[in-house]
């Protein structure tokens, strides 16, 4: 089984409001607990290399990113490279937990969980894994450069 830690695909993009485009992030929680920022692709890789391997057999398999930043550390990192001040919006911890008390739907009640679980970090150790499947992982200044890019 494949454990993967948030995707910055997803959680680095406008649709949950990190708008690199337009200078915006969302921050959830303070902002200074790590996060092993991974890519789809890199735990796609790793999925299909395990798939591959009779020792990931019965085993859960922790995937996150090379590197384990905190969301204000990911935030200046996209200022340096696009040399632009991101205007940041906090959510507090507090009105995350009133979203998940509040919740109206599974959905809803999934999605502040996992809000929540930004907030709180999700640093991954990838040595382990890495030495089992030797894959070179995305960082999150490359995903910055991507797209800053367009």
């Amino acid at each position: 089984m494949i454990e993967a830690s948030i995707f910055m695909e997803v959680w680095l993009g406008p649709h949950l409001g990190f708008d690199a485009a337009n200078a915006r992030a969302r921050v959830l929680g303070s902002g200074d607990q790590k996060i092993s920022w991974a890519s789809y692709k890199d735990v796609a890789t790793i999925a299909i290399a395990a798939g591959e391997s009779p020792d990931a057999r019965n085993r859960s398999i922790a995937v996150g990113g090379p590197e384990a930043l905190s969301p204000n550390e990911v935030v200046r990192i996209f200022e340096e490279r696009s040399g632009r001040k991101f205007e940041v919006e906090r959510v507090p911890v507090e009105a995350l937990r009133a979203m998940k008390a509040n919740a109206k739907s599974p959905i809803e009640d999934t999605f502040a969980g996992l809000m929540l679980l930004c907030a709180a970090g999700d640093e991954i150790d990838m040595r382990e894994t890495l030495a089992r499947y030797p894959v070179r992982m995305t960082t999150v200044a490359e995903y910055a450069d991507r797209v800053l890019a367009g």
